[in-house]
């Protein structure tokens, strides 16, 4: 076996630490989102228990759509339910991954169940959404 000479041993070396930097620069932070609307009481109790026992298939598409740390929250404020999303996004193109979860079957399906149960805010519904964007005021990392 040759050893290689000094030329090829420096452009390995280079190689290597080129290498070795990237693997430890700093991960991109998440992007950060959050959202809210309203739960009709009628339907709190149904939207709870899917929630509470959510389809595999659906969890399998948040997770390849590059979205963790994703919760829904409820509230109840002077006799109105409301519910908070927060999720992070960990891709690069939040769009196209939201076109992709959109265009799932099982999303859909689930979306035909969850959506009668949600009431939206004024906002929302004239956008046509069912989810009020919300604007971040503060992060601690």
């Amino acid at each position: 076996m040759t050893r290689p000479g000094p030329m090829k041993s420096k452009l390995l070396f280079a190689f290597l630490w080129l290498v070795l930097l990237s693997a430890c620069a700093p991960p991109k932070p998440p992007q950060r989102f959050a959202w809210v609307t309203g739960l009709r009481p009628e339907k709190a109790a149904y939207y709870r228990q899917l929630h509470a026992n959510p389809w595999p298939a659906v969890n399998r598409m948040i997770k390849a759509c590059h979205i963790q740390n994703f919760s829904i929250h409820e509230r109840e404020i002077e006799g109105r339910i409301y519910l908070f999303a927060y999720l992070e996004y960990t891709g690069t193109d939040f769009a196209a991954d939201m076109k992709k979860m959109a265009a799932d079957p099982e999303t859909q399906r689930w979306w035909k169940e969850t959506d009668p149960c949600q009431s939206p805010l004024p906002d929302a519904a004239a956008a046509k959404k069912i989810w009020a964007d919300t604007r971040e005021l503060y992060h601690l990392p």
